[in-house]
């Protein structure tokens, strides 16, 4: 069975998970572009969504990204690092995190993902 394309632009799955760390030397990605790339550009729910997820998550941390958030004063990245030491650990505990939160599609103040010289020029 082939992998599911993008709807608009035709490009796969594997094909977005190469492309989605090529932002960060520019600018950090935000969970809130992945997860609804999933569900809504390639149509994906349940465990297909969340595999698409972790895949995102584990590319981006492969290039060097780190979960960060902006801090209580929302003027200063801070890195997250509740969600274990491990990419494996990281992307299952920001899984574990989103499925709690009843898999909605996140905002643009949650989770992002960015290189230590993007979060430390703060």
């Amino acid at each position: 069975m082939s992998e599911p394309k993008h709807k608009f632009f035709g490009y796969t799955i594997e094909e977005s998970v190469a492309m989605t760390p090529n932002e960060l030397p520019f600018d950090a990605v935000g969970l809130w572009q992945i997860i609804p790339k999933g569900r809504h550009d390639f149509g994906l729910s349940g465990d297909k969504l969340i595999d698409f997820t972790r895949r995102h998550i584990l590319a981006l941390l492969a290039r060097g990204a780190h979960p960060i958030r902006f801090g209580e004063s929302g003027d200063k990245w801070e890195v997250q690092t509740q969600y274990g030491a491990t990419p494996e650990e990281i992307a299952e505990g920001i899984i574990a995190e989103w499925l709690a939160s009843g898999q909605k599609d996140p905002d643009v103040e949650g989770l992002w993902f960015g290189l230590p010289e993007f979060y430390l020029n703060d």
